[in-house]
C-alpha cells in the first residue's frame, strides 16, 4: 500500500490526535463527518448550525461549509425552512445500499487480495484483533471506528481510487444506523467474516477473500435491516 493510499484510509477517521497544515473548514468537516459515520447523529436527527457550533466549539462558517458539503454527499439531507437532518433509511434505501456495497466492496477486496503484502495483512490482522476487542468489552464507539478502518484499509490496498471513494461515501449512508444496531443488540451479536477474510489473503486466495467481504457486507446490512424494521413496528 502505497503512502498515499495509506493516509487515505487513516484520515477518514475522527480528527483526533495531530493533523498538521488542514485549514479550518476541512478539520470542522472531518469532525461532522465522523459524528455521522459513527452515528453520535441519530437518523431522523434535525442538526442547526447553532447547535453544531456549540457541539464542536466552532465557528458558523466552516460548520455552514462542512454542512453543505455533507449535504452534496448524502450524509445529511435539507427541507424545507432550511432545515437539516440526518436521513431516516426506508426499506428501498437498504436494498439500494445491499446492491451497492456488495457490488463494490466485493471488487476491492478482491483487488486488495491479489495486491495484499504480508505487511499489508499483518495491519489488517491488528485492526481485526482491537475490534475483537471491542466486541468483548461492549466498546461500541471502537467497534464502529476500527470496524470502519478495517474496510478503509482494504479499500486502500486494492489501490483503486474511484471504487473506493464510491464505497466510502456509502458509509455516510448507513453509518447511523449501524449504531442503532449495535445500540439495538449489543456488539456480541455482530456480524464479522474478516478473519475469514484475512485467512484467504494469506492463503493467496482471493476469490475466498472477496466472498467472505461480500457475505460481511450482506450480514452487516441486514442487521441494519431487521433494526429498521423493529423501529417502525
Amino acid at each position: 500500500m502505497n503512502n498515499n493510499a495509506a493516509n487515505w484510509a487513516v484520515n477518514k477517521l475522527s480528527t483526533d490526535g495531530p493533523t498538521p497544515a488542514l485549514p479550518v473548514h476541512e478539520l470542522v468537516y472531518r469532525q461532522l463527518r465522523a459524528h455521522i459515520l459513527f452515528g453520535e447523529l441519530a437518523p431522523g436527527q434535525p442538526v442547526t448550525i447553532q447547535g453544531l457550533t456549540e457541539m464542536m466549539g466552532a465557528g458558523m462558517t466552516p460548520v455552514r461549509e462542512a454542512i453543505r458539503r455533507l449535504v452534496a454527499e448524502g450524509a445529511l439531507e435539507a427541507s424545507g425552512n432550511r432545515r437539516v437532518g440526518v436521513p431516516m433509511l426506508s426499506p428501498g434505501n437498504v436494498d439500494e445500499l445491499i446492491h451497492a456495497r456488495q457490488a463494490i466492496e466485493t471488487e476491492l477486496a478482491l483487488r486488495a487480495a491479489t495486491r495484499a503484502t504480508p505487511e499489508n495483512i499483518a495491519g489488517l490482522a491488528a485492526i481485526d484483533a482491537r475490534l475483537d476487542a471491542a466486541i468483548t468489552s461492549g466498546n461500541v464507539r471502537a467497534y464502529l471506528e476500527e470496524n470502519y478502518l478495517f474496510h478503509a484499509s482494504l479499500y486502500a490496498i486494492a489501490d483503486a481510487p474511484i471504487l473506493s471513494a464510491i464505497a466510502d461515501g456509502l458509509w455516510l449512508r448507513f453509518g447511523p444506523s449501524l449504531r442503532m444496531v449495535c445500540g439495538r443488540i449489543g456488539t456480541q451479536n455482530l456480524p464479522d467474516q474478516h478473519k475469514e477474510a484475512i485467512e484467504a489473503m494469506r492463503a493467496g486466495d482471493a476469490e475466498a477473500a472477496a466472498s467472505a467481504m461480500r457475505d460481511d457486507v450482506i450480514q452487516g446490512m441486514e442487521q441494519v435491516r431487521q433494526a429498521l424494521s423493529e423501529s417502525i413496528v
